[in-house]
Order: C-alpha cells, then structure tokens, then sequence
C-alpha cells in the first residue's frame, strides 16, 4: 500500500496515528537541524517535518537531498504542529517522518507549480501534465466532472438514455469545414469526424429511443479564435412527441438545477426574447442582461440637422453608461481609440454628458442644443451622471460596433460580475440566411430545422421572412446551447433541400438515408446541444474555456505538448494512397 491516507484529510483527530503517504514535493525548506517538507496530491498538503534529534539519520540525511516535484513516499506519526496554519485542512499537524522512499526524481520544473506561477501560457502549455498538478487548472477539470456528473444525473432521472454515436461518419457540405479522414481500405475515400450527431439523434428518435442525450466530442476545421478549440464537447440531447416549450421546460430545468446545485443560485426567470428584438436592442443575439445599456435609436431626433455623419448614416444609435458623465477627455479619447480599433471597426464616436444639474456637454454641441440632447438622454433612458455614447453607419455593422462598445464598457465598469447568472432564451431566429457570394440562401442553424407552422405559407413566396422554430439558450453573454424543433416530413425536408440549393441527386447523395428513415414513420421531435466547455467555464467564474480542459490546443490548433499534426511517414501516406504535392 503506497499510502494510508491521503494528503489533505489527516486533521488533529489523526494526532498519534501512524500513516504512509505519498505525494510531490511542493517546497522543502532545511533549518540545519530541521528539515520541513510540503507533501502535495490531488487531495491537499501535509506538513512532513525531519528532526535531527527524533529522526533516523539516514533518513535525515536523505531528506536533504529533496528537490521540488519529487515523488516519495514517507511513513511516519501525525503530532501536532507547533506553528499552525488557519488556512489549510491539515494546518493542525504534521508527520514526523520515520521512513522515506524516494519513489521517483524530478528534474527543476520550468516554471513554479503554484497557484500564481511564474510560466507563461505557451510553456504552461508544452508541459500541460505540470499545469495541471496546480490548483487552479486541477480544480477546473474537477469542476467540470462535476458538472457532467450532474447533468446526467438529472437528465437519466427523466428518462433520457445515454447512446453513443460513430465518430467515423460521412462529410456533408452544410456548416463549418469538415476534418476528414482518409480510409485505407476504401481507396479515395474519406470518413469525416462529426461537426454534431445530428443526424444520428434524428435517427435515434426515429428508433422510438424517444429521449437521447450523449456528452460527446464534436470537431470543426474552423480558422480559430481565442477561445474555441477544434474539438470541443456537447451535451447533445433529443426528444419525440414534443414541442418547442417542452424543450424549454426540460433544459430552463437542468441549467436551474446546475446553478442550484454547483452554485447555490436561484434563477427566478428565464426571459424569452425574439432575434429580433435581441438584434435591435443589444446588436447581438446573445445579450448580456447582467446590466442594462439597452440601445436607444436616434435617427428621427438626430437626423436632418446639419451634422452630414448622422445625416448619411443608415442608423444612429446610442447607449447611456452609467455614472461616466464624469470621464475626463483623456478616458473618452481612450474608448473612441478602443472603438477605431480595427476589430471594431467604428471611424469614430460622438459623446454626451449628462450632468449633475440636467444640463447636456456633447462633443456635437455646435449642431444640437439642449433640447434635442434631452430627446436623446431620453430615448437612450440617461439619466444625471450618465455619458451618452453614439455610433452611426450602417446599420448591421453599427449595431454589432456598438454590441462591441457595450460590453467593454461593462467590463470596465465591474458590471460583468461572474458570481451573478443572468439566463435567457432567444427564440424566432430567420430560418434562412441570404448569402451574397453564393447566390443562395443558407440555412441559420441547419438544414433540418422545421419553420414556424404559422409561417409555412411564406416558403414558397417569400422564404427569406420565414421563421424557424429554433431556440438558444444565452447565459451571460454567451450561448450555452441551442437546437430547434427538426423536420419530420419527408416532403417538407425536400423542399428545405431545395430552398438551400441542392440538386436532387445532391440531397438522396447526402442525406439519402434520413429521407428514406423518414418513410418508415419519423415521429414529430426535437433537441438541443449545451456546448460543455463553455457552460463549465461559465459556471466556473472564468472567462476562457481552455483551464477547463485538460489538453487543449493553441490558437493554431496545435498541441505543443505532443506536437501535434505533424508529417507522417511515406509507408502511411502510400497505404492511404494520398500523395503529397
């Protein structure tokens, strides 16, 4: 038995008790004639401690020779320790060691396994399996097994039936790019790894499994980002015989049942609010409702004045922060340079500050006074002490500068508290999306979204105005999860396919066999996908996902940790029959 006990459970009902542990050496520090060691595992600390008098001397002496991370074992008799340390579990005692084995030397690690270490995130990141011996990152994959745990508990407890689905499947064109995989024994052939099991859950429901969830591995060859990784987790989940608020109903449960259960918070509602609505009032589809700055409108009281910027743009549109009517021209330069930054993309910012004494100062005081001020304090809801931010262009990309605008400010303000949970559903999204450089229409989520019944009729005359019966769940600024009531019908599904362009023999070529599942009696159903990473992170209090899983890839989609892709030898690439250029 390496140990008896682990490192963060002896406490001073352990005093006299002989024990074994094992563990690293989190820090050694050598008085002379008293030598303490930290003992670290997954668990905790516990204070060894080698005296010269009460100590063997082999052991004594071998103890010195300790450097960090090495892993040893050590018995020995907890006593209490003189010094005590409020602040840990085992600050009560120590071992005074009797036996000692080193288990395994450590080279000097390249950068300090504490909570604030000194490595750099590219070095954090070569040596991952030393990252994740520090807390921070131990917890957060601790967490999000506890997520996992929970979320399944809740959702067997309704009946849902775990089903894994294949990994190996086949390309479609509809989404993000593929990452394939050449088959050996199919010359010229390519598996492609899942984007989502959406075709499969479909077929699940039409197996008359009737409620699925998997948590499972999606992939996506997308161009990356700070925060997305190529292969990232889902919850994936499916239901037959429902309808939209049956979905809403079971997964506003689980995400409350989460909160209450890994975060002791309670939700009172969960808003629901149109893509529209969302669009025109916070710029994105995903709001952040913790704090308000909702977007005022400002073109019937900004327009036709003598200001030719507003005068030529297609919006005018504002938002009040709150309490910053006292910025000093030095911090409002600094959010018109943050805003013409070039991921923004804004060429410039008007401001307004709405003093103390209900009096307007703007930087366009020269074309508007006093009372049209007042009309915009009101529209974009400013009050005393408010600052007043304006951008004008067009209007999409006005609309998402000003999203941009709105969050910054908000972090800059502390209003983006990540101990406060703020959930909503966005629901009414368009079905389709009209894409300039092809000629054709796009499907939003996916092609096998049903449309509002209601708006059944407009497909054929105007398809563009068409609904789908889709919902995302946001929380915190942040889609967590989304998915929508799909296609049952054959016939239905085979005018989407046309909608979105494909030929016949395209569509039977791609998705041939959930058509012919559907002649075989596909019941009405539905589902949603939580993306894992994100709603742990979330929970989490944190901003990045990649502390919360335990081998992530860089911003290149790499792992430098295993350095990975790499080349693969001829012999591999020739029994693929791949030939490089």
């Amino acid at each position: 038995m390496f140990r008896s006990h682990n490192n963060g459970e002896l406490n001073a009902t352990h005093i006299t008790k002989e024990v074994t542990l094992a563990g690293w050496v989190q820090k050694s520090r050598d008085k002379g004639f008293m030598i303490w060691v930290d003992l670290r595992d997954r668990y905790g600390i516990t204070q060894l401690i080698f005296d010269e008098q009460r100590t063997d001397k082999a052991v004594f002496e071998k103890a010195k020779s300790l450097g960090r991370e090495f892993v040893i074992q050590v018995k020995g008799t907890v006593i209490e320790r003189e010094s005590k340390n409020l602040n840990m579990p085992t600050g009560d005692i120590e071992i005074l060691v009797s036996e000692l084995i080193v288990l395994n030397e450590a080279l000097l690690p390249p950068f300090t396994i504490e909570d604030e270490t000194d490595g750099g995130e590219d070095i954090r990141m070569k040596f991952r399996y030393l990252d994740i011996r520090r807390n921070p990152v131990k917890n957060s994959l601790l967490f999000r097994h506890k997520v996992a745990m929970e979320v399944r508990k809740y959702l067997s407890d309704l009946d849902f039936c775990e089903v894994e689905t294949p990994y190996l499947i086949k390309s479609t064109p509809e989404g993000a790019r593929d990452f394939v995989v050449p088959s050996r024994m199919n010359e010229g052939q390519f598996y492609a790894l899942p984007q989502s099991p959406q075709t499969f859950k479909q077929l699940l429901m039409v197996g008359g499994m009737d409620k699925y969830f998997q948590i499972v591995k999606c992939f996506r060859d997308e161009d990356l980002r700070a925060d997305r990784q190529p292969e990232f987790t889902q919850i994936d989940c499916e239901m037959a015989f429902v309808e939209q608020e049956d979905i809403l109903t079971v997964f506003e449960g689980l995400t409350r049942h989460l909160l209450k259960k890994l975060k002791n918070v309670e939700v009172a509602e969960f808003p629901r609010m149109t893509y529209d609505y969302a669009m025109k009032t916070y710029g994105n589809d995903k709001p952040d409702i913790r704090f308000d700055m909702k977007f005022g409108e400002l073109n019937q009281v900004a327009q036709h004045k003598d200001f030719g910027v507003f005068n030529s743009a297609e919006l005018v549109v504002g938002i009040a922060a709150p309490g910053c009517a006292s910025y000093t021209r030095k911090e409002i330069d600094a959010l018109i340079d943050w805003v013409k930054r070039p991921q923004v993309g804004a060429s410039g910012m008007v401001y307004v500050k709405c003093e103390e004494d209900g009096t307007f100062k703007s930087s366009v005081d020269k074309f508007y006074n006093q009372e049209d001020l007042k009309k915009w304090a009101e529209i974009t809801n400013a009050k005393s002490g408010d600052l007043i931010l304006v951008l004008s262009g067009n209007a999409d990309k006005t609309r998402t500068q000003l999203s941009a605008l709105r969050m910054e400010v908000a972090t800059r303000l502390g209003l983006r508290n990540p101990t406060e949970f703020a959930p909503l559903w966005v629901i009414d999204f368009p079905l389709l999306e009209w894409d300039e450089e092809s000629g054709r229409y796009h499907a939003m989520h996916h092609p096998f979204t049903s449309p509002k019944p209601e708006d059944m009729s407009l497909i054929a005359t105007e398809p563009g105005k068409v609904r789908a019966n889709a919902y995302d769940m946001v929380l915190n600024g942040n889609e967590i999860g989304g998915g929508s009531i799909r296609i049952h019908d054959k016939d239905l599904q085979s005018r989407m396919f046309d909608l979105l362009g494909f030929s016949k023999e395209e569509a039977q070529n791609q998705f041939g066999f959930l058509m012919n599942a559907f002649e075989f009696g596909a019941p009405p159903h539905g589902g949603l996908a939580f993306g894992l990473d994100r709603l742990v992170a979330i929970l989490g209090g944190q901003e990045t996902i990649r502390d919360f899983i335990a081998f992530p890839k860089n911003n290149s989609g790499r792992d430098v940790m295993i350095d990975a892709p790499s080349a693969i030898d001829n012999k591999q690439l020739e029994e693929l029959h791949i030939k490089l250029k």
